[in-house]
């Protein structure tokens, strides 16, 4: 099992993409591309693919994944992470199992409360609620004494 890390400066621009979303009023989803460090994958790029977001749902269109695809290859990156906005409270509801871009069993999925508004880089852990994809194709919460065995945040 992976260990997903990510530095401050990554959190920081992944918290501008949602909070420019959020002053929409619409969710936004944004990808960590990672290289695998053997027992790490540390974040490389914080992505944020075309999309097509409502106030309650997001979806990336099949165009914008044949470009994410190529950016991938190119890089020699993969998708460690998805993190997306809920304009309430966060969980991961069925559009968020049925539109999800992450697909590989213990790839994660962060949810971050009212479009990150109240956010910052420091309280950004304690927001998330963080879902990591298991092997029968579920989204299981990872509580919070145990997620330092799946993402470490390096402020």
């Amino acid at each position: 099992m992976a260990i997903v890390t990510i530095n401050r400066a990554g959190i920081e621009q992944t918290l501008d993409f949602l909070k420019q979303a959020g002053t929409q009023h619409v969710e936004c989803v944004v990808l960590w591309l990672a290289k695998n460090l053997g027992g790490a994958l540390d974040i490389q790029t914080v992505y944020r693919p075309p999309q097509i977001a409502k106030r309650d749902f997001f979806r990336i269109p099949q165009e914008s994944i044949v470009e994410l695809m190529t950016y991938l290859r190119q890089n020699r990156l993969m998708v460690a992470a998805q993190v997306h906005t809920h304009p309430g409270p966060a969980f991961h509801s069925l559009a968020d199992d049925t539109w999800a871009i992450i697909r590989h069993v213990g790839g994660l999925s962060l949810v971050i409360p009212r479009f990150a508004r109240a956010t910052s880089a420091e309280s950004f852990i304690r927001d998330a609620a963080v879902f990591r994809l298991s092997e029968d194709n579920n989204w299981e919460e990872i509580r919070s004494r145990e997620l330092e065995h799946y993402l470490q945040v390096a402020l």
